[in-house]
């Protein structure tokens, strides 16, 4: 979920940055603050491990919109139920679509 919402987001935004990534998940935000990407690419998409990098149809076009050289993209990340105001206000909303989604 969290790789999606973070593709979703700069698939939604235009011009050329700068654009923070605030997340909640170390997965999305390492990926780029550690370069791990790299190393994915470089071992044809295997991990540290030897194994299949997870979420790989993910994964690319995430990589794709965020490492455009057009545009400045910085991961951060934050400490989720912690009291983030913005972090909180999207936990909400995820909580509550899935909610919806589980009742249809």
């Amino acid at each position: 979920m969290e790789i999606t919402a973070a593709l979703r987001a700069l698939g939604s935004l235009g011009g050329p940055g700068p654009i923070i990534v605030m997340s909640d998940s170390t997965y999305v935000v390492k990926c780029f603050q550690d370069r791990w990407w790299e190393g994915w690419l470089r071992r044809g998409w295997r991990n540290a491990a030897g194994k299949p990098v997870a979420n790989r149809d993910l994964w690319e076009p995430l990589m794709d919109l965020a490492l455009r050289p057009d545009r400045e993209i910085v991961f951060k990340w934050v400490k989720g139920h912690s009291g983030d105001r913005w972090n909180d206000f999207v936990d909400e909303l995820a909580v509550a679509a899935a909610t919806e989604a589980r009742a249809r």
